[in-house]
């Protein structure tokens, strides 16, 4: 499982000229599924991302989490993420997870930063969206299970 994290000032998705979700300051998690994912890459990388310090505390240093500035997570599936790149000018989508498995491991993602007590808006998955943000930095990680 691979998420690119953004730290942002704002976000949103919008499907078919429809904002559908919105955030302000938080992450935006772009949230790739592989075939060999499971349940226990969903409690890896969530814990990854719910607690990785890349907000400035108060000597501008990045020390703190989501969690800790009362940040919101804009989650979004995001079937790129797990193409093959390494090879030609075309990527390639064998190690992608099937559809049914990763449309249940995104909503698992999803149900279980609700639980954390995180403020979680989402894309639709499957759909062709438009993700807006305005990046606080840039700030950009890579992360994977």
């Amino acid at each position: 499982m691979k998420a690119l994290i953004q730290r942002v000032t704002e976000a949103s998705v919008t499907i078919a000229g429809e904002t559908v979700s919105s955030i302000h300051s938080g992450l935006v998690v772009l949230l790739g599924v592989e075939k060999e994912d499971s349940s226990v890459d969903v409690d890896k990388l969530l814990h990854k991302v719910s607690h990785y310090r890349i907000f400035s505390d108060d000597d501008d240093k990045m020390n703190l989490n989501v969690q800790q500035v009362n940040g919101s997570l804009l989650i979004v599936s995001q079937f790129t993420l797990a193409a093959e790149t390494k090879k030609g000018l075309r990527p390639g989508f064998s190690t992608a997870a099937v559809p049914a498995v990763a449309e249940a491991l995104y909503e698992e993602f999803v149900s279980k930063a609700k639980n954390q007590g995180i403020s979680v808006g989402t894309g639709q998955f499957g759909a062709d969206m438009k993700v807006a943000l305005i990046n606080d930095g840039p700030v950009t990680f890579w992360l994977s299970s």
